[in-house]
């Protein structure tokens, strides 16, 4: 069964959210959806891919027109690091590029330094979410980002949110971790047994 969605002018998770609705309850197995900007782009594309679709992009003009093609069902995530029984699974979000309020200098020192002793938290870290201000820590010029590719290294999942990024005209700069979306980011908050907000 095939469905076209248009989802131009929509934004985050919206378009995410029709693509889920046509593969989960009308059956489709080939799906178009017109999106009109980066983030939704990745983010429609990543979904797809998450639930065993082939996808390809196309630019026109303005817009991307996503096509999907169903070869196997998958249970998302699969390519994740997955903590071992018994360990639980710790979710940090950063919403900011600086750790507290004062003096900025130091707030921003102290959330590299934050960043830099996460692996500390060892198994028990599974993933980082980074919205608002904190996708600024994600991008080319940033201090944190050595600590995080190496913490993407040693397979925690890193997710940047689409929305966020596209606001601060950043999309392009991000050098880290999946770009994501709003219901990315509260099923997150559902499997993790524990939310660190920052």
């Amino acid at each position: 069964m095939n469905k076209e969605i248009d989802a131009r002018g929509l934004s985050c998770p919206a378009p995410v959210l029709l693509t889920k609705a046509a593969i989960e309850t009308e059956g489709v197995n080939k799906v178009m959806i017109m999106v009109d900007n980066g983030a939704a782009r990745q983010n429609v594309s990543r979904f797809l891919e998450n639930q065993g679709f082939k996808t390809s992009v196309e630019r026109k003009g303005e817009d991307y027109i996503i096509a999907g093609t169903c070869e196997e069902k998958k249970l998302p995530g699969n390519d994740e690091k997955v903590p071992d029984a018994g360990i639980k699974k710790i979710m940090i979000m950063v919403a900011t590029d600086r750790m507290g309020f004062g003096d900025e200098v130091l707030g921003k020192k102290l959330i590299i330094n934050f960043i830099k002793t996460l692996k500390e938290m060892g198994n028990e870290l599974w993933r980082l979410v980074f919205l608002n201000n904190g996708v600024k820590l994600t991008i080319v010029s940033s201090d944190a980002l050595p600590a995080l590719k190496e913490l993407e290294e040693s397979g925690i999942n890193i997710l940047v949110c689409g929305t966020c990024l596209d606001h601060f005209k950043l999309l392009d700069k991000k050098q880290v971790g999946k770009t994501t979306n709003m219901l990315d980011i509260v099923t997150s908050m559902q499997l993790a047994d524990k939310v660190i907000n920052i």
